[in-house]
């Protein structure tokens, strides 16, 4: 535990904050992290588009949030080889909050299939025994009842992992990634929003380790950069960001149902930082309080600034 401490020093050292406090769904940041941006005008289109909503009715939910987006057809053409990563990462049930939510992760699959893709795959690399997280997350029985053989949550297969050149990195120039999620037609990240005890938040940008192979662990060192990094090379079509529960602490794993707040909250995006930054308002923290979204903003990956996110909420 000293090591992790010391290594979060390391990475995150202006991050601190309290997650004792109620969390609200409203939007009062304006992070000036990524100073080059320009200020939004009225009418610009060139601002990022996020779409949120709240509910009960989760599959609901999800394709509600999508369609603020433009719809799962402005993803998915049809025939494409569709990659849905979620995270399965924990031997957790879902009320845990540890993994992303089943009925999501079921729903975006459907939309996939609805939209014409010729195949969907669903994988993640756990940290827990693998098949026990992917049978108790809910998510592996979720997929099996849809009973349709273009739909697959398939275990990793070490032999696929495939030394990728990072050149756009400043710290980490090269990794091994798992090819399915290199050559998906369309890449679709599911993380769910939860504390982490390195990374500050665990979001959009940080489910991105669930692609990868080799020691993990040395990433942690430098992490919120070595994540951007990783990001120039892992770049989701959409990003649908699960805070149907949201773990406040003793993340990632959690393990106590008083660690969980139900928020029953989807956000959905093109733009995969722009989607952790009002993730990470759910939190009660400003976007710039998270380094690995800071970092990739100042990469040129996408939008940290509130004012140049158009938050597009569910009537």
């Amino acid at each position: 535990m000293n090591r992790r401490r010391f290594l979060q020093s390391l990475a995150y050292g202006s991050i601190s904050w309290s997650l004792s406090f109620p969390l609200v769904l409203h939007w009062p940041f304006s992070s000036t992290a990524n100073s080059s941006e320009a200020p939004a005008t009225p009418g610009d289109l060139s601002l990022a588009r996020v779409g949120i909503g709240k509910g009960k009715d989760y599959p609901r939910l999800v394709r509600q949030v999508v369609a603020l987006v433009g719809g799962m057809k402005a993803f998915v053409k049809p025939g494409a080889l569709v990659v849905i990563k979620p995270n399965i990462g924990w031997d957790r049930p879902p009320e845990m909050a540890a993994n992303t939510h089943p009925l999501v992760v079921r729903t975006l699959a459907e939309m996939a299939l609805e939209a014409g893709a010729g195949q969907v795959k669903i994988f993640d690399r756990p940290c827990n025994e693998t098949r026990r997280c992917y049978h108790n997350s809910g998510i592996l029985p979720a997929i099996k009842a849809m009973d349709n053989r273009k739909v697959r949550c398939e275990y990793i297969d070490r032999r696929k992992f495939v030394t990728t050149p990072i050149r756009q990195g400043r710290v980490l120039k090269s990794w091994d990634i798992y090819r399915d999620a290199l050559e998906a037609d369309c890449y679709i990240n599911v993380p769910v929003a939860k504390q982490h005890s390195l990374a500050g938040l665990t979001l959009g940008l940080k489910n991105s380790m669930g692609v990868l192979g080799g020691n993990r662990g040395q990433l942690h060192r430098q992490l919120a950069q070595n994540l951007a990094d990783l990001a120039t090379v892992i770049r989701p079509a959409l990003t649908v960001i699960d805070a149907t529960r949201m773990l406040l602490r003793n993340g990632p794993q959690g393990g106590r149902l008083e660690d969980v707040q139900i928020n029953d909250t989807v956000l959905a995006s093109s733009d995969p930082v722009a989607a952790d930054a009002c993730a990470t308002v759910l939190f009660g923290l400003a976007p710039d309080e998270l380094g690995s979204t800071v970092a990739a903003a100042g990469m040129g990956l996408g939008t940290v600034q509130m004012s140049r996110i158009k938050r597009i909420e569910r009537p």
